[in-house]
């Protein structure tokens, strides 16, 4: 990767952290061709792939095995299979839905949102946050689809011409959510596209192989670096950075309608699309500390993802949990405040009726243990900071399976039922899991986890760092 630059710096200029820039968003003694050698080296294969992502794609790979097995068996058998009944229609299948849409929410917020804000601290973790976004919408899509009982009939949500008689029910919220999660894929895809083109240039450049050669040079698309594709390239990052920031607050917006738009108390409250994307953004965050973490340890990245990172991270996780927890007190709120006995009595069975190990189990994990991020200490080391977003994402999981059993007793005894998930739903959740660890597992090997452009442009002008993306971004 020393190639990629020909930037000189004197050499007596190279001390102690005189590359570190001000914010503390990189560390060490980085210049031009270290920052591309560090991140590029990883995807080149020029250093020893970590145990740890052996570890992590065997076992994700095995988990979706099992999603595999599931999924046939369910074909042949039909939903019949799940722990699905009366009154409770939805089981885990739309609890894993909402929750893995909701993990793919910061990454979208990181790079869109923060990149019109300039924040230069996105930098750092908006790669493999856009690929966990990615990859955590697959892993929702998968749920709708197969919870519709006949998932080759899904091309029926879309419009297509009459002639078949065929139209989507535009009142149905699966609708919405249909055309709500392909519109943010699709968009976050090409955001997601656009930001690496330098960076397979960059690899294209300095590949050994003829394979990589060719691989990387195709997907950079004639990238040379000029002033007009540095102009070009601005403007449809900016118009994509701006396509996808009203996505972040409307598709689960959206998927709260799937609750919101019902007559069944507790649902049919004005409160869930606020409540749900602030929820998305708390466990999305959580996601983001996960991943970022174990980057930092094993693949060495401690340097471009700092401390700072870490932190601001913490903080964000903090503050919308606490809009969490007030949408939790809201809800308790309003149903003894209204005086609806519908309200009230649905309240009751979710905090002391069967489900109450629930609903408390959420509240420890989603409202009391998080509070620990109040304290310095607890913010800047890794393994707490790690085990409280693990916490959250044990949380926001149990938030949506809370949502979904309040179902389980009305008003009338004689509809009363119980709902327990069966080994089959539990193969897909987990198997979803798996196929999410073994994407951001191929992610890893294969691309650049951490943007070697923007990287660069974080460096103090004398190590050849820019403020901006293009060099000739004010172009006319």
């Amino acid at each position: 990767m020393a190639a990629a630059t020909n930037t000189h710096v004197d050499a007596s200029l190279i001390e102690h952290d005189v590359y570190t820039d001000d914010e503390f968003l990189i560390g060490g003694q980085h210049t031009l061709a270290t920052i591309g050698d560090k991140i590029g080296s990883v995807c080149l294969g020029d250093t020893v792939t970590p145990k740890a992502w052996w570890a992590t794609f065997l076992i994700g790979f095995s988990l979706l095995q099992a999603m595999v097995v599931g999924l046939v068996w369910l074909f042949y058998m039909g939903v019949g299979v799940w722990g699905i009944n009366s009154p409770v229609f939805w089981g885990v299948a739309i609890v894993n839905f909402v929750w893995w849409i909701g993990i793919g929410h910061a990454g979208t917020l990181i790079s869109a949102i923060l990149l019109l804000m300039h924040q230069k601290w996105r930098t750092s973790l908006n790669r493999f946050a856009e690929s966990m976004t990615l990859f955590a919408v697959m892993c929702a899509g998968i749920f709708p689809l197969i919870h519709m009982g006949r998932p080759w009939l899904a091309y029926w949500l879309f419009p297509f011409p009459n002639n078949m008689a065929v139209w989507p029910q535009f009142r149905s919220p699966l609708t919405w959510d249909a055309f709500a999660v392909s519109t943010y894929f699709s968009v976050s895809l090409m955001f997601w596209y656009v930001g690496l083109i330098p960076d397979f240039a960059a690899l294209r450049d300095v590949a050994k192989t003829k394979i990589q050669q060719m691989v990387y040079g195709g997907l950079a698309m004639g990238w040379r670096g000029s002033a007009i594709h540095w102009r070009r390239y601005e403007k449809l990052y900016l118009l994509l950075a701006g396509l996808g920031t009203p996505l972040v607050f409307s598709v689960h917006t959206i998927v709260s309608f799937d609750f919101a738009v019902s007559i069944v108390p507790l649902w049919h409250a004005t409160i869930f699309p606020p409540f749900f994307v602030a929820g998305a953004i708390y466990a999305g965050f959580a996601m983001v500390i996960w991943l970022a973490i174990p980057l930092r340890h094993f693949y060495g990245m401690s340097d471009l993802i700092t401390k700072k990172h870490l932190d601001v991270c913490g903080k964000i996780m903090l503050g919308t949990g606490l809009l969490v927890s007030y949408g939790y007190f809201c809800e308790v709120w309003f149903a003894f405040y209204s005086q609806s006995v519908y309200e009230w009595d649905t309240t009751l069975q979710r905090l002391f009726g069967p489900y109450w190990w629930s609903y408390w189990l959420l509240i420890l994990t989603n409202t009391i243990i998080p509070q620990l991020i109040w304290f310095k200490r607890f913010r800047h080391s890794e393994f707490w900071l790690f085990m409280v977003a693990g916490s959250v994402h044990i949380g926001m999981w149990f938030e949506r399976y809370v949502i979904i059993t309040t179902l389980s007793r009305d008003h009338l005894p004689s509809s009363w039922g119980r709902y327990s998930p069966t080994m089959w739903d539990y193969m897909i959740m987990f198997g979803s899991m798996g196929l999410f660890l073994t994407l951001f597992a191929l992610f890893l090997r294969f691309l650049p986890m951490i943007s070697i452009t923007e990287m660069r442009e974080l460096l103090p002008r004398a190590a050849g760092g820019r403020d901006g993306h293009a060099v000739m971004e004010n172009a006319k």
